[in-house]
């Protein structure tokens, strides 16, 4: 076993959240340690291939570095801004490289250390504060002793090692999905014959810019099995049932996105599938079906889509993009109500308006309920059962149907980086007194 290393704060997990959070620790002069299991951050945005960043209000709080990521992006080429000024759209492989530069950068190196390939292994508490967590790294133990840790696991297994409390409100689950990158597509043939098949702007729009998009052309469109309003690609998807290419669960959902700084590349927010998670053995299933599903939808735009006679699989993402796991108990737990009756907030963590956003695996029983601007309390980012627990992102201590609008990548930041500053004026104040 290593020597004891002593921080101010240990974040567990790299990911979405989890960055922003070191960044602003550091930044902010607290002794950091990021703790990554994968050889690379990014979470979701890198791994699960999430992209773009969905839009949100620009009256967004603590945006400090979601806007630095941007910048950094830009420098390699890996980010877009939309039509609809959405400046999300970034390239996932390379995204990881950005964010090696953007947590090494001069103004934190002396703050903040990062171990990749490094997991929790035990935790010692002594009443309901955490003390030292023994970390495993190849076939060492590291002994680590902070003043305060955050769980940005998105699964909640930090808190779990923790003895943490978890909601239970709701039996649904929502639906996960396993994205995968096709390559070697005629975008430009793709947008002419997709402008044809769908007039809908607010489904099918492309764009393009010669300052923002070096002068390539991008592109969103999506259908569902869903009859809340028209799908044009939905012909298309049922023919593909019809021909044996597809199966019907194939045309649940179905959105596509071109990739940043990936000239013929398009990016699949599908397939979707159930979310097993308190059963390893259906969900192990479910994923090797998942893949099976992508060779489906592979061979099927190949066939019917203009562009993409061409097209090769050319990555499948290494982490599921689970929408909903684990939420954690934390000192007020925000509801459905709060959003709806824009509850005020005296120091919010975030300022948002995405919508009540719920996947179903039954036809009809999504949910994609509009919102008014909402506020986000800190103290559903703090730990009902340990004092010097907070728990940011995915985990955030909300009701079911709140969390649906909450998880999005632009609000998770926030909270990483609110979570930053709450920690830093928590130890001005302790130094103080």
């Amino acid at each position: 076993m290593l020597k004891l290393a002593k921080y101010d704060v240990v974040i567990v997990g790299g990911g979405t959240s989890g960055c922003a959070c070191a960044y602003i620790c550091a930044k902010n002069n607290l002794k950091t340690l990021l703790v990554e299991k994968n050889n690379f951050l990014g979470g979701l945005m890198t791994g699960g291939l999430v992209v773009p960043v969905m839009k949100s209000s620009v009256k967004n709080y603590n945006c400090e570095y979601y806007d630095k990521l941007v910048e950094t992006a830009k420098k390699y080429k890996a980010q877009v801004t939309y039509k609809d000024l959405n400046d999300g759209w970034f390239n996932p492989e390379i995204l990881k490289i950005v964010l090696d530069d953007l947590l090494s950068s001069e103004e934190l190196k002396n703050n903040l250390d990062i171990l990749y390939e490094t997991e929790v292994l035990e935790v010692k508490k002594q009443n309901k504060f955490i003390n030292t967590v023994i970390l495993k790294s190849n076939l060492l133990s590291i002994p680590i002793e902070a003043k305060y840790f955050v769980d940005a696991t998105g699964s909640g297994e930090f808190s779990q090692l923790c003895g943490c409390n978890f909601l239970h409100d709701s039996n649904l689950k929502q639906q996960n999905s396993l994205r995968f990158i096709l390559g070697n597509v005629d975008i430009d043939k793709f947008c002419e014959f997709i402008k044809q098949v769908d007039s809908d702007e607010n489904i099918t729009n492309t764009y393009r810019n010669d300052r923002d998009t070096m002068n390539e052309i991008h592109f969103t469109t999506a259908s569902t099995w869903d009859t809340s309003k028209y799908w044009a690609l939905d012909k298309y998807l049922k023919k593909g049932v019809q021909d044996g290419i597809l199966l019907d669960c194939d045309r649940s959902y179905f959105q596509i996105f071109s990739v940043a700084g990936a000239k013929g590349e398009v990016a699949f927010n599908c397939p979707r599938f159930a979310n097993y998670i308190d059963n390893p053995f259906k969900y192990s299933l479910e994923l090797k079906n998942a893949r099976m599903a992508i060779y489906r939808l592979y061979r099927f735009v190949k066939k019917y889509f203009v562009g993409f006679e061409n097209a090769i699989i050319v990555n499948i993402a290494v982490q599921t993009g689970i929408r909903e796991q684990n939420r954690v108990k934390t000192k007020y737990i925000y509801t459905k109500n709060d959003i709806l009756n824009q509850k005020e907030i005296k120091n919010p963590v975030l300022e948002a308006n995405y919508p009540i956003d719920i996947h179903s695996g039954e036809k009809n029983k999504s949910v994609l309920l509009k919102t008014v601007d909402y506020k986000l309390p800190v103290e559903s980012l703090i730990s009902a059962d340990i004092e010097n627990l907070c728990v940011i992102g995915k985990l955030v201590g909300a009701d079911f149907e709140t969390h649906s609008a909450l998880r999005v990548q632009k609000s998770c930041m926030s909270m990483g980086e609110a979570i930053a500053k709450y920690i830093k004026g928590k130890l001005f104040t302790d130094t103080e007194v």
